[in-house]
């Protein structure tokens, strides 16, 4: 049949007659803790049979065909297991896939980041927050996690410079400062604050609450994120300061 590989097919019944790859997807959950950029891992389980006994991973799994619609429902899934939240953010980061990846066989997973407030998750037993470090996180992780990591981190980066994804970050309710302050963290430089502020206020993607923080110094203005919580672009990225 045109189009399609010999032997793909066994007899009448329709039935594949290839190996098939193993089929994962991770999430990248990204949150700000302690002023660090933090990502979330899970402990390996220790069973027969499991690959990479005891070392930290991304969370994430198998697809679930009886579950998931699709692939983005299968990341959503798993995040709020580990987490115990939906997450205000979530994008499709990549593929990767090999014959060596995973010791059990042949093996893609589709990879996502997200992005929640630490203080809406709940976490279960096996999970816990780790600090990313200029940029990087010092503990080896499981089959090629390090790398899917390294990409998701210059993925928000990258998009940090014109977006308002660290709004996605915060909780609540926060101040202008504390907004500026997350962009800070995940830019790892930063910013001139009268620039910032007319930039996020002339954007429109946070609304002012009827209440102030009050504390040692003069009340600050309390805000939230706008309503549709789709990402913002802006025009510019945020320059250097000089």
């Amino acid at each position: 049949m045109a189009g399609r590989d010999r032997g793909e097919v066994s007899g009448k019944s329709g039935q594949l007659d290839f190996p098939r790859p193993l089929t994962t997807v991770d999430v990248v959950i990204f949150t700000i803790l302690h002023d660090r950029l933090q990502v979330l891992l899970v402990q390996r389980p220790a069973g027969e049979g499991e690959a990479y006994p005891h070392a930290l991973a991304l969370p994430g799994g198998f697809v679930d065909v009886a579950k998931d619609r699709d692939l983005a429902a299968c990341a959503a899934r798993k995040l709020k297991e580990k987490t115990g939240v939906p997450s205000p953010y979530l994008e499709q980061l990549g593929s990767w896939g090999s014959a060596t990846r995973d010791p059990r066989g042949w093996s893609a997973t589709h990879a996502y980041f997200a992005l929640i407030a630490a203080d809406a998750s709940v976490l279960t037993p096996d999970a816990r927050w780790h600090p990313i470090v200029s940029g990087r996180l010092k503990d080896k992780l499981a089959f090629d996690h390090g790398d899917i990591l390294a990409s998701a981190i210059q993925r928000l980066r990258n998009k940090v410079e014109y977006t308002s994804l660290p709004a996605f970050l915060m909780p609540a309710e926060f101040t202008l400062p504390d907004l500026q302050r997350v962009y800070e963290i995940v830019l790892d430089r930063p910013l001139e604050k009268s620039a910032f502020r007319t930039r996020i206020l002339s954007a429109d993607m946070i609304e002012p609450v009827a209440k102030m923080r009050r504390g040692p110094n003069r009340p600050a203005q309390l805000y939230r994120l706008g309503k549709g919580r789709e990402p913002v672009y802006f025009v510019r990225t945020f320059n250097p300061p000089e």
